[in-house]
């Protein structure tokens, strides 16, 4: 009897459970079950124990071996992963384990456990895990048995894990509001009598409501506010002060005082404000989840791309919106071109540049068959591709959201003023309850310190930033300009300098006018045809247009010279195009600019191409240059040189025949004393969009879309460029705005509650109904802004 009471007194290393019945010792420490000892022995075996450093007894117990030899099926795998090539594997898992912080040290260490897998990162919200790990050292099967013996078995489904992942938690947040209301609507209830002096003359029944409030209370602490001390703990074991750290200790403290208050009976206790506070927590929660839901929903699924694909139907080329891709529909992806889903390739040779999904630079050859993921960028002749998944825009939209790493992070600047309101409050809360104190008042003591602390939450000072950054975002999408992320919206509001392409930029190819000085036979045509269609260059698909011939040759040995020309081997002839720097020495050219042609060392003759400026042109630069300095940086000769100087600033410098190179080593000199916003086609100008503060790739209706840059924008929407950026510096000062009515909020509420007038039932309705104030206030003035700036 007495070693069972021992064995009881006993908790597991592993997952801080009480063991019951055989004692499991390894290393002088106790296991209750031989799952969490095998846990303990791979993680010390691999030097892992820090593991333990974290939290005490943070592992989950594990319940025996899981059965997954279904995913040795390569159809199911295929299913599951996000990416895979002859070495690498990215896959995504949802796992519902992750709790902690000692979660997240461990699956970021999972190389150690396995050098196959080389990376792993974790998204602590969304509790997902991206591992990528080298597919001929290990199989996904032993990647999730690995997880699973840890204890972080993945929720495995061949549907949309991350939509019913997210159903899930919207269920979980219901449930909690629901628990909490009704906890709250039965202490209301047991309540009355105090509210009207009745229990005085109901003794017996005074002390069974006092108990049966604080039973009310303890699911409504430990299971629906459970989260904000969890947040809080976490983050003071790292050392800092986070937003739930003031609710954590608040509810703590109501908890405490309603069970002090119930078991010496010297009060009715605080129950209906801890139930309120916490319904109201929640609630605040939900509304500010489907408000934010609701503009991710708009920027995943509302044509987040604006490019078009080209489809080929019945041989013929069609330009296609991405969001009305099919599976079975064939692509024809040029060079330079992106993938937009995961597809077959049917013809040509694929090299493909996959740094957009791996990082890796190094090219990746493709067979007849092979799949080709979404995202991965077309060297060389165009390939004609057949999808066989439907387009995962909200995959596409997660990696382009990646690539962004320009400047700071505006979330860190509104953590840092929320950690110093967090730290004043405390001060303010404590010094309250230590003046009412020294009063002797006790009563008012507590219920000062209680509203101090609810009514001065500094999480709506969270708010602004996100919300009305994000509302900016659905502005510029509806109006065809689809920027990265929130952070890029405040980098385009301190741009002072803009640097103009020409090409593609501010002329329009899609209503040029060619003119073809030479002669060529239907033969020659066909031939000249057969490898203009594998450019996406704006003149290339212009002047293939302008020929109008639909009979083709294959290709090989394709090759673009960015801002130079294109050249390929047709039908056993070596064929140029471009400029005259990419044509052989010995080759006589003729007199003038454009594109020349070169058929097996014998000059045919140049296609002059008279582009068309932008509409409206002359009033976008008048508008512009009243916020900017202006720059044109253009590749093509100065012939347009007269017309560009009218229409520009007298001080504007306008440089032709600059090279890729030029054009990167230009915003680099401008970076040293200005904030650089660039617009280029995205094609020869790559190097200068990723370089500058934010780049602009602007595009008419193919698919040369970008990964450097910061934005896409539509040709027909450049008009809109002042109103996007006056919105921009708009957004800015709502944020400011934002956090003054905030700090109002506070400090009225501040002034009420250290007087100990205000009641902290009340301090608790004010709270969430300051963050419906703040989404209220920034919505409205976004919406406000916009119409200003003529974007609604």
């Amino acid at each position: 009897m007495k070693n069972q009471e021992i064995l009881q007194s006993l908790s597991c290393y592993h997952c801080g459970d009480v063991i019951h019945g055989t004692d499991l010792l390894f290393d002088d420490k106790h296991f209750c079950c031989t799952g969490c000892k095998s846990v303990y022995q791979l993680l010390s075996q691999n030097n892992l124990c820090n593991y333990y450093a974290y939290n005490h007894a943070p592992g989950s117990r594990s319940e025996g071996h899981s059965h997954f030899e279904y995913l040795d099926e390569p159809k199911i795998v295929d299913q599951l992963i996000d990416y895979k090539d002859k070495e690498n594997t990215i896959v995504t898992f949802y796992i519902p384990a992750i709790h902690c912080s000692s979660c997240v040290w461990l699956l970021e260490h999972l190389y150690k456990i396995n050098t196959a897998i080389y990376r792993s990162q974790i998204d602590f919200i969304k509790k997902e895990v991206s591992i990528s790990f080298k597919n001929q050292e290990i199989s996904l099967r032993k990647v999730v048995e690995i997880l699973t013996n840890i204890g972080y078995e993945p929720l495995l489904s061949l549907q949309d894990v991350v939509k019913e992942k997210h159903k899930a938690t919207d269920k979980s947040l219901i449930l909690k509001i629901a628990l909490a209301g009704f906890c709250m609507g039965n202490v209301m209830l047991f309540s009355f009598p105090e509210y009207f002096g009745l229990s005085i003359t109901e003794k017996e029944f005074q002390q069974l409501f006092a108990w049966l409030n604080l039973l009310f209370c303890l699911p409504v602490t430990f299971y629906c506010a459970r989260d904000y001390f969890t947040s809080a703990l976490t983050s003071l074991k790292h050392g800092h002060i986070n937003l739930d750290a003031p609710l954590a200790l608040i509810i703590a403290v109501l908890l405490l005082r309603t069970a002090i208050s119930t078991v010496l009976m010297n009060g009715p206790g605080f129950a209906d404000t801890l139930t309120g506070l916490v319904f109201l927590l929640q609630l605040g929660k939900w509304v500010k989840q489907r408000t934010y839901y609701h503009i991710s929903f708009d920027r995943d699924y509302r044509s987040y791309f604006p490019i078009a694909v080209t489809t080929l139907q019945n041989g013929k080329e069609h330009a296609t919106a991405i969001a009305e891709l099919k599976v079975g529909d064939r692509l024809w992806i040029r060079n330079g071109e992106l993938i937009p889903a995961d597809s077959i390739l049917m013809k040509g040779e694929a090299w493909l540049d996959m740094s957009f999904v791996t990082g890796e630079t190094e090219p990746q050859q493709k067979v007849l068959g092979e799949i080709t993921y979404a995202g991965g960028k077309q060297l060389g002749e165009a390939i004609e591709v057949e999808v066989v998944k439907p387009v995962s825009q909200s995959y596409l939209t997660s990696l382009w959201n990646k690539e962004y790493t320009k400047g700071n992070n505006s979330q860190g600047f509104n953590d840092s003023v929320a950690k110093y309101f967090s730290l004043a409050v405390f001060v303010l809360a404590f010094g309250t309850l230590a003046y009412w104190f020294a009063q002797g008042n006790s009563t008012k003591a507590w219920n000062a310190f209680t509203a101090v602390i609810i009514v001065a939450c500094p999480c709506v000072l969270a708010l602004s930033t996100p919300f009305t950054l994000s509302a900016i975002l659905s502005v510029f999408d509806k109006k065809g300009f689809y920027v990265k992320n929130t952070d890029a919206v405040e980098h385009l509001a301190h741009c002072d300098t803009i640097v103009f392409d020409k090409t593609g930029t501010l002329t329009s190819t899609e209503q040029a006018d060619v003119c073809f000085t030479g002669l060529l036979t239907e033969e020659e045509k066909k031939m000249a045809v057969s490898l203009l269609r594998h450019s996406a260059h704006p003149l290339s698909r212009r002047i293939l247009k302008y020929l109008d011939f639909n009979k083709f040759y294959p290709i090989t040995k394709y090759k673009e010279i960015p801002g130079k020309g294109i050249k390929g081997w047709v039908n056993e002839q070596m064929v140029y195009a471009g400029s005259q720097a990419i044509l052989p020495f010995d080759v006589k050219v003729g007199v003038g600019s454009g594109v020349h042609l070169v058929i097996n060392n014998s000059y045919k003759g140049c296609f002059s191409v008279e582009q068309k400026w932008r509409a409206h042109l002359p009033e976008l630069i008048w508008k512009l240059q009243q916020s900017f300095q202006l720059k044109v940086l253009s590749g093509d000769t100065n012939t347009e040189e007269a017309y560009l100087k009218q229409i520009f600033p007298a001080n504007a410098d306008i440089r032709f025949q600059q090279s890729p190179h030029d054009k990167l080593e230009a915003i680099q000199t401008l970076q040293q004393h200005a904030t650089v916003m660039m617009l280029g086609d995205g094609l020869n100008d790559a190097g200068a969009l990723k370089q500058s503060d934010f780049g602009i790739a602007l595009t008419d209706n193919i698919n040369n879309f970008t990964p450097g840059c910061d934005a896409i924008l539509k040709g027909s929407s450049l008009a809109y460029l002042p109103h996007f950026h006056q919105l921009s510096k708009a957004g800015l000062k709502i944020i400011k705005t934002s956090f003054a009515i905030a700090i109002a909020y506070n400090c009225v509420g501040l002034y009420f509650a250290v007087q100990g007038t205000l009641y902290p039932l009340v301090a608790a309705v004010l709270m969430p109904l300051s963050t419906v104030t703040i989404i209220g206030f920034t919505t409205l003035a976004t919406r406000f802004y916009a119409h200003q700036n003529q974007l609604q």
